[in-house]
């Protein structure tokens, strides 16, 4: 069947740019430098048979229907329950997934006549949610809070600030504190997505809101479950009030059939070997600090460093501007044993093209050694690479 000129042209164009995407399949072996299974529970052989065994007690089934109709189980209420005490708030409501949580919440709470501000850095699933609603809405500057301030004055009926606590492209973290003392000042209701937050901070992972110990200033957290607990699935928590307008009116849970059994078990078991991970997370902070040492050695300014609080980021980022020099960049290191991926516009702005370096509990000094030693190698020494 004949594919329209326009979508055509629009993949002739990406090819052009050296920015066409395609699925890769990385050769096994490689040293992962590329996922967001920040904590390794996604390979974890305790977690998978702590799944097995809960699995063998329960009926193992699809969910049949949305959670409305046929979907509903005792197990999925009696997790959310579990998920509330987790991130000490009154209620929690699972999503399908962290886009789909976004998509649900910025959808369906903001109304018309509403204000959205929003971090222009902000995850494209919240912009998305965003784009959905009927309120109004507005960027602010990444992590400028006096921007935010100024824009303010555009501001009617109820206001959102809706930022990532954790940034998943830049791995910088939002200035929390400050957000709440102005939200709190002005009356605005702050949400935050804490997708890679989510098992790194706190005392037991409870993310950066909970380790911030500001709870009780943000309105809604989404916690999404596909990154450092190594699963699938994500939450919105807040007040109870929150709880129930959402099952009643966002439609990305009214009409999406519940998840399985099978993620509901992996999504409790994660949880429950979260509290007993505290090395790891310790360890990926370590990491995060050796990094940059390295990276301070050699002259450069670690571009992302200005918002981050003591415990460091496992998301680092080596910005160039030409895609072809980052894709061949990319291509070998990764020969050279280390599994790194390039980063294309429009997924960060043009111009701003990098490789982000995920840091892991499973990685080791000698290995983030290695590869800074490959990115000093191998990177053109007449290129303005970092920001």
């Amino acid at each position: 069947m004949k594919v329209p000129e326009r979508l055509l042209r629009q993949l002739e164009s990406r090819v052009q740019k050296g920015t066409l995407r395609s699925l890769l399949t990385p050769p096994a072996g490689l040293v992962d430098f590329s996922s967001n299974d920040y904590l390794g529970l996604a390979a974890s052989e305790v977690l998978a048979q702590n799944i097995a065994e809960e699995l063998g007690n329960q009926p193992a089934h699809g969910a049949t229907g949305s959670r409305l109709l046929s979907g509903n189980t005792a197990y999925a209420q009696a997790l959310e329950e579990e998920l509330a005490r987790f991130h000490h708030a009154e209620a929690a409501l699972l999503f399908n997934s962290g886009y789909a949580a976004n998509c649900g919440f910025f959808s369906a709470v903001p109304q018309r006549g509403d204000t959205i501000f929003y971090d222009e850095a902000s995850h494209a699933s919240m912009k998305e949610g965003i784009r959905l609603s009927f309120a109004q809405s507005f960027p602010f500057r990444h992590n400028d809070v006096e921007d935010l301030r100024t824009k303010l004055k555009r501001a009617q009926g109820d206001v959102y600030v809706a930022v990532e606590s954790l940034y998943s492209m830049d791995g910088d973290f939002a200035p929390l504190p400050e957000l709440v003392k102005l939200c709190q000042e002005q009356g605005l209701y702050l949400v935050v997505d804490e997708a890679h937050s989510n098992g790194l901070y706190g005392e037991k992972g409870e993310g950066l809101v909970s380790a911030l110990h500001l709870e009780n200033q943000v309105f809604a957290r989404v916690m999404t479950f596909g990154k450092a607990m190594g699963c699938h699935g994500a939450a919105v928590v807040g007040p109870k009030e929150l709880q129930q307008f959402l099952l009643n009116f966002s439609r990305p849970f009214i009409y999406t059939t519940a998840l399985p059994l099978a993620s509901l078990v992996a999504i409790k078991q994660a949880y429950h070997l979260l509290p007993g991970l505290s090395k790891e997370r310790e360890h990926l902070q370590e990491l995060a600090s050796f990094y940059q040492s390295l990276i301070r050695s050699q002259g450069l300014s670690e571009p992302f460093s200005r918002n981050q609080p003591q415990n460091g980021s496992p998301i680092q980022a080596w910005q160039m501007a030409d895609p072809t020099i980052l894709r061949h960049l990319a291509q070998t290191i990764q020969a050279a044993g280390f599994d790194v991926r390039p980063v294309f516009s429009p997924t960060v702005p043009a111009g701003k093209e990098r490789l982000r370096l995920v840091l892991h509990s499973f990685n080791t000094p000698a290995q983030v050694e290695e590869l800074c030693k490959l990115l000093f190698q191998h990177t053109p020494k007449d290129i303005s690479f970092l920001a």
